[in-house]
């Protein structure tokens, strides 16, 4: 896919890095995760301090990464996927999809999290989003509907589990310190916008210029 078709992903993907060799050069990393990491504390109204306004600390966590190798899996994800969808939704749609997918993984962490004063950053919630819509936007699988229920919601269904149960298996391989939550909650927003996101994008006769 040329890269000259995906400048929102390549752009992003920039702009995290930048955001991490700066602050690396800097001196500034732990500074910049303590003010701009997500703490769903801080939703609560339970946890204060001199940082990035609480509604929008998922926005700046996603600029942040705790090492290079973080960063490095989080970008190489993000360009395979986020190359192949941004062709076909559009930058703009993609950005609503990013968007989601930020929010939708701090909700999740807020919801669901048993340690509300945890740091949580990096953009995977975000870009679990994108594989969401990737995972149902480009399956080939044929699925049939079981009873009343539409084919489109078992599709959506196999596909959630399958990534649930794969993210627990990650989180309890790796000992924890993985935001699997966040990974969830992003994934599961892009399952419910891509179709959303496929109509509007070409119902709209503009969609060509984008």
């Amino acid at each position: 896919m040329s890269a000259a078709r995906a400048p929102l992903t390549n752009g992003l993907a920039l702009l995290c890095a930048a955001v991490h060799l700066l602050l690396l050069v800097s001196g500034r990393h732990e500074w910049a995760v303590l003010s701009g990491g997500f703490i769903p504390d801080r939703w609560s109204g339970l946890a204060y301090g001199p940082a990035v306004p609480a509604l929008l600390s998922p926005l700046s966590a996603a600029l942040l990464h705790s090492n290079v190798l973080h960063l490095a899996m989080n970008m190489l994800i993000l360009v395979f996927v986020g190359r192949q969808l941004e062709p076909v939704l559009g930058w703009r749609l993609l950005a609503g999809l990013l968007l989601a997918g930020v929010y939708a993984a701090a909700l999740a962490e807020w919801l669901l999290s048993d340690s509300g004063n945890i740091i949580v950053i990096g953009a995977s919630g975000a870009i679990s989003a994108l594989v969401g819509a990737f995972a149902f936007i480009f399956n080939r699988n044929s699925v049939r509907p079981i009873g009343p229920i539409p084919a489109v919601v078992v599709r959506a269904t196999w596909l959630a589990l399958a990534w649930i149960g794969l993210q627990f298996a990650i989180g309890y391989a790796a000992g924890g310190g993985i935001a699997i939550l966040s990974h969830i909650g992003g994934f599961l927003a892009g399952l419910v916008l891509a179709r959303p996101l496929l109509r509007a994008r070409f119902r709209d006769p503009r969609s060509a210029l984008r």
